[in-house]
């Protein structure tokens, strides 16, 4: 055989099964793409339904106990009320009795609220109004707090679960003169939201 002859099959197989075994490598790397892809997708759709039954479980949780953390709020004010009427004279034996008990009830009272996810909202003095848990009652001119910035706290608030069930009622520092209106065209900034995290709880009858 000659030298410019062409080469015999044979001599051209490695090249074939080189091609062949990148074509085999490719599809293996597409199809180890695709599954990854495919596990990351079911894991997503897994972690959706957890959290959305565990949103479920919440309301269903907050609907059954709410009417009864509602009849409780009166209670809770009326303690609060009491502790910030204290007599000024502290000396009578009975009327320290009488303190430690008052005190001792509501702070068993608050325990058992937020042991059932009824936790109380009571921004201090100087904490940014916020709408979705505060209700403006008030405005005034505030000297040592930032515009826009409760003043004092008339009525603490409630959200059960993470819904709101009671805005807190508070004073809220006036804006300076001459600031720029509402940019929704005048609507009350400090009107309560009962939307956060997904909604209020309803606490009608």
């Amino acid at each position: 055989m000659s030298e410019d002859q062409t080469p015999a099959p044979e001599a051209q197989a490695p090249a074939s099964e080189n091609a062949d075994t990148t074509d085999a490598l490719e599809a293996l790397r597409a199809e180890n793409a695709a599954l990854k892809e495919q596990v990351l997708r079911v894991a997503a759709d897994a972690e959706n339904v957890k959290r959305r039954a565990e949103r479920e479980a919440n309301d269903a949780r907050a609907y059954a106990i709410q009417k009864f953390a509602r009849d409780l709020l009166g209670v809770a004010d009326n303690l609060s009320r009491a502790l910030g009427h204290l007599p000024g004279d502290h000396d009578d034996p009975a009327v320290k009795n009488f303190i430690v008990g008052v005190e001792m009830t509501e702070k068993e009272l608050q325990g058992a609220f937020e042991r059932n996810g009824l936790k109380k909202i009571d921004p201090p003095k100087g904490e940014k109004f916020d709408p979705h848990v505060h209700q403006a009652m008030m405005e005034q001119p505030g000297t040592d707090v930032p515009p826009g910035a409760v003043i004092q706290t008339l009525q603490a608030g409630y959200e059960l679960l993470g819904r709101l069930v009671r805005p807190a009622m508070v004073v809220v520092a006036a804006k300076q003169p001459g600031a720029a209106p509402p940019a929704d065209g005048g609507a009350n900034p400090y009107a309560a939201n009962d939307e956060p995290g997904g909604g209020s709880v309803d606490t009608r009858a």
